[in-house]
C-alpha cells in the first residue's frame, strides 16, 4: 500500500517535474448571458478587435474609392459615352449582319451616316445660332434694365451691373464653349483637347461596334459562375433602355425645336431660333431641362414686349411641354425607359454634382444602369427569383 502509494507519489512529481507548477489564472473570468465564462482577453476580444480593424479598412476603402471617383470622373463620363454611342452602331451592324453585311462595314457604314447628319446640323445651325446669340448678348445690359423696372426693382442695385454680368457669362461661354464639358475638359486643353476627346470616343465605340462580345465575356468573367447569368440579363436590359431612351430624345428634341419655333415665331417674339435650339438641347435633362429651356424667353419676352407677350409665351411652351409630357415621352420613351420621376428628380441632382455638365447629358442612363443592376443583383435575388435570360431588347422590335 505504501509502496504503491509512494509510486504515485512519484508519477505525480514526475508529471508536475515535466509541466512546471500550476499556477493560478492570471486574468478574471467574465460570465455573459448564456451562462459561458470566458476570459477577458480571449474570443470576445479577438473578435471586437477585428471588427474595428474591419470597420477602419472599410471607412478608408471608402474615403480612397470616393477620391479615386472624383479623379476618374472625366474618364468614367468618356466610358459612358461611347458604350451610349457604340449602342446604336452595333445595332445597326447587327442589322445588317443578317442581310449578309459584314459587321466592319455595317458599323462603318452606321458611323459615316451619324457623324454626316451631326456634321449637317452643327453646319447648318451653328452659325445663325452663334450670330443670334452673340446680338442677343450684346442686347443683355438694356434688357436686364429694362425687366428690372418692369418688376419694379430699379433702385435695388447699380443700373447694368446684373446685365454686365450675365452679359460676361454668355461671352466666356461664346468665346471658350470648352468651359461647359465639365470634367472632360480635364482630358486635354482648349479646341485640341475636345477633338481628340470625341476622337477617342469614335473610334473607341467604331471597335466595340465591331465586336462586342469579349466585353461581355469580360465583364461576365468578374462575376462569381452563379451570378453571371443575373448579370448577363441586366446587361441586356440595359442595351435595350440605352437604345430606346437615344431614340426618344433624338425625337423629343426634334418635336420640341420645330413647335417651339414655330410658336415663338407666331408670336412675333426675337431670338426665337436661338430659344428653341437651347430648349431641345435642355430636353436631355428630364424636369429640369424643360423648366430651365422656359424661363429665358419668357423673361426676354416680359423684357422686351410686354407682360401680355411673356404670358403668351409662357403659353407656347406650356403647350410644347403637354405635348411632350402626353404624346412623345408615353410612346417614345415610356416601354424603353421607365423610371420614377422622384428617382429621377434625385439622380440628375446627384449625377450633376458628381460629373458636371456634361454628366447631366447621361444622367437618366447612369439611373436607369444604377437601377437595373441593384434590382437584377440584389433584389431579385433576396427575393428568391430566377433569371429568366436575356430577351431582344425592345428598341430593335
Amino acid at each position: 500500500m505504501a509502496a504503491a502509494a509512494g509510486g504515485q507519489t512519484l508519477v505525480v512529481s514526475s508529471e508536475a517535474s515535466r509541466t512546471g507548477p500550476r499556477l493560478p489564472p492570471t486574468r478574471s473570468t467574465s460570465t455573459p448571458a448564456g451562462g459561458t465564462a470566458h476570459r477577458v482577453g480571449g474570443p470576445a476580444s479577438a473578435t471586437r478587435s477585428s471588427d474595428a480593424v474591419r470597420a477602419v479598412l472599410l471607412a478608408a476603402a471608402l474615403v480612397g474609392g470616393w477620391i479615386l471617383f472624383r479623379e476618374l470622373a472625366s474618364l468614367f463620363v468618356l466610358v459612358v459615352i461611347t458604350i451610349v454611342l457604340a449602342l446604336p452602331l452595333e445595332a445597326a451592324a447587327s442589322r445588317l449582319e443578317r442581310r449578309r453585311v459584314p459587321r466592319f462595314v455595317g458599323a462603318l457604314l452606321a458611323l459615316i451616316t451619324m457623324v454626316a447628319v451631326v456634321g449637317a446640323v452643327l453646319y447648318l445651325a451653328i452659325p445663325p445660332f452663334v450670330s443670334e446669340l452673340q446680338r442677343f448678348a450684346d442686347q443683355l445690359p438694356g434688357l436686364v434694365d429694362q425687366l428690372r423696372v418692369r418688376l419694379g426693382a430699379a433702385g435695388s442695385t447699380e443700373p447694368g451691373a446684373t446685365g454686365r454680368s450675365l452679359q460676361r457669362s454668355v461671352q466666356h461661354v461664346l468665346d471658350q464653349p470648352q468651359a461647359l464639358l465639365g470634367p472632360i475638359a480635364q482630358v486635354g486643353l482648349g479646341v485640341a483637347g475636345a477633338l481628340a476627346a470625341i476622337v477617342l470616343v469614335l473610334v473607341g465605340a467604331f471597335y466595340m461596334a465591331i465586336n462586342p462580345r469579349p466585353l461581355v465575356e469580360g465583364t461576365l468573367r468578374l462575376f462569381p459562375p452563379d451570378r453571371r447569368e443575373w448579370v448577363e440579363e441586366a446587361m441586356t436590359d440595359i442595351r435595350g433602355q440605352w437604345i430606346g431612351w437615344q431614340y426618344g430624345v433624338l425625337v423629343d428634341m426634334l418635336v420640341t425645336s420645330v413647335l417651339l419655333y414655330l410658336g415663338l415665331t407666331l408670336v412675333g417674339l426675337d431670338y426665337e431660333f436661338v430659344f428653341s435650339i437651347l430648349s431641345a438641347l435642355c430636353v436631355v435633362v428630364p424636369y429640369f431641362g424643360s423648366v430651365a429651356g422656359g424661363i429665358p424667353p419668357v423673361l426676354f419676352a416680359l423684357a422686351e414686349r410686354s407682360v401680355t407677350t411673356a404670358l403668351i409665351t409662357l403659353g407656347v411652351y406650356l403647350i410644347v411641354q403637354q405635348i411632350e409630357g402626353n404624346i412623345i415621352i408615353p410612346m417614345v420613351m415610356a416601354r424603353a425607359v421607365s423610371l420614377h420621376p422622384a428617382v429621377v428628380l434625385v439622380g440628375v441632382v446627384l449625377v450633376g454634382d458628381l460629373l458636371g455638365f456634361v454628366g447631366l447629358i447621361v444622367a437618366v442612363p447612369i439611373i436607369s444602369a444604377t437601377i437595373i443592376l441593384v434590382r437584377e443583383l440584389w433584389v431579385r435575388r433576396l427575393e428568391g427569383d430566377a433569371p429568366t435570360g436575356p430577351v431582344r431588347p425592345p428598341a430593335e422590335g
